[in-house]
């Protein structure tokens, strides 16, 4: 097996030049060129590693901004072509922004990997004991990742029939995998793959755009390779690369775990525990709803995660508050995982009530395809309904009042709601402030996010008693906020 380790170099090795230059020059762009230029059909396997940033996809502090920045200090990957397997392991922390007070960085190493139908990430415990986590929804992207590389999207193409035609420059080159994925790349009259597109589900955006551009080709030791790669998803950068090392066909061995392989897909629990009269925190997992109930209709507060868990709380509300319609559907924020099960609601027929920084946003994302996995409201097509605030906001029946307010100077997003019943003096809120498990150190500093949301509280004069946070499995009282954030 021939095992290459190089560095990049800027000055292609004098041996080399009659070659190069005979295909940037004399060659007309093809697909079998490019595999010929990168050496396709003889590579199995390609390792990559760099520095970089890396974006956090769908936290974005406002729905017009770019996903947040991390600054990587090492990243690392391996692929193995023909097993259609990958491990990516990085080293960052968030970049510093001035104008955005933040919860004090931690470096973040995550280790994930994909082989074959199964993906997965591993962690180290502190004695040492490796544990693996089935990442069933990150498989469609990792095998994306695989296919929108240089030599992955190639090899794909000529295994898939790609079809090529002529663009300004060089030739679009674009194939079918996978039964349903499309990808279009494109390869300059250098021979040089310049960028690949393609498309994967996201329940929150629809089929979403990753794009992945090569720029500054490079010799590594006697092969041409983009010295920088930019990947986007969802029309924002998710990972801007600059390569420092390449090897091509070094030993990949990557193979699931037995915890994975015997892993079951979660059966996905609604518990509901009766925090007042008519009022329930809907918990099960790691993110939560609360269900109100007023005269003659149901109020949800969040939808988070998924169609799937938003379909499990719904059939939850309507088990115990019988015989009446979900009417409202109170939005918090538009992180994705807190926007995710939106659109059953939209498709049940409830009015969503958010920020209005966020109405024409999630109009505009909600007209996006959803051809890869469609759900019920691809199907139904139901036109969503808003109501909208950017100052307090109250739903009333006459019996029981829902006050909704903006979560003011919190920097965690731009566009941030909190729900307090009055009458029972209960506060739901998310992000803000996520009840840490029992007897968990306290932070110094104190999270800027949750000393915000108790500065809203007593500006806003709300006499709270319980809080149900969206996060944590309980609701707990106003004083382990104080708690947390050192206030007696």
């Amino acid at each position: 097996m021939k095992i290459s380790k190089i560095r990049a170099q800027h000055v292609l090795p004098f041996a080399l030049l009659p070659f190069a230059l005979l295909a940037g020059q004399s060659q007309a762009a093809s697909l079998q060129a490019a595999a010929d230029a990168l050496n396709a059909a003889n590579t199995q396997s390609v390792s990559v590693s760099g520095t970089g940033k890396w974006f956090q996809f769908g936290q974005a502090p406002a729905p017009t901004l770019a996903w947040p920045e991390f600054d990587v200090s090492s990243y690392k990957t391996a692929i193995d072509y023909d097993k259609v397997a990958a491990r990516v392991q990085i080293t960052r922390l968030q970049t510093v922004d001035p104008k955005r007070a933040r919860p004090t960085a931690v470096e973040q190493k995550p280790d994930q990997y994909i082989s074959g139908a199964l993906a997965w990430n591993a962690t180290t415990a502190a004695n040492g004991t490796s544990n693996y986590n089935p990442q069933r929804a990150a498989l469609e992207e990792r095998r994306a990742e695989i296919w929108s590389t240089p030599h992955g999207f190639i090899r794909a193409a000529l295994a898939n029939n790609a079809t090529s035609k002529a663009s300004k420059g060089g030739v679009e080159v674009s194939f079918n995998a996978d039964g349903k994925y499309r990808y279009v790349g494109f390869i300059n009259k250098n021979n040089q793959l310049e960028q690949v597109k393609t498309w994967i589900d996201n329940p929150v955006l629809g089929d979403t755009e990753l794009l992945t551009r090569f720029t500054q080709y490079k010799d590594f030791g006697g092969q041409q390779y983009p010295a920088r790669i930019v990947r986007s998803l969802g029309g924002h950068p998710v990972l801007d690369l600059q390569v420092a090392e390449l090897q091509i066909n070094a030993p990949v061995d990557i193979s699931a775990p037995p915890e994975v392989v015997n892993a079951t897909a979660p059966v996905i629990t609604v518990t509901s525990t009766k925090l007042a009269e008519g009022v329930y925190h809907l918990t099960g997992g790691t993110h939560h709803s609360v269900a109100i109930e007023q005269a003659d209709h149901i109020v949800i507060v969040e939808a988070p995660l998924s169609e799937e868990r938003s379909l499990a709380v719904i059939a939850r509300a309507k088990e115990i508050i019988p015989g009446k319609p979900i009417k409202y559907l109170i939005n918090t924020h538009a992180h994705f995982d807190h926007s995710g099960g939106l659109r059953p609601y939209v498709d049940e027929g409830a009015i969503i009530v958010t920020h209005q920084e966020n109405r024409g946003y999630y109009q505009k994302i909600w007209a996006n395809q959803h051809s890869l996995n469609p759900d019920r409201l691809a199907a139904s097509k139901t036109r969503a309904r808003f109501e909208t605030f950017k100052a307090k906001h109250v739903l009333n029946d006459g019996k029981r009042a829902i006050e909704i307010y903006p979560i003011a100077g919190n920097t965690h997003n731009d566009a941030f709601a909190l729900v307090y019943l009055p009458a029972e003096k209960i506060l739901v809120e998310a992000d803000a402030y996520n009840p840490p498990a029992a007897n968990a150190p306290a932070l110094v500093p104190a999270n800027p996010y949750s000393v915000n949301l108790y500065d809203n509280l007593r500006k806003l004069k709300l006499d709270v008693d319980q809080i149900a946070g969206l996060h944590g499995q309980k609701a707990v009282k106003l004083a382990d906020l104080q708690s947390y954030i050192g206030v007696n």
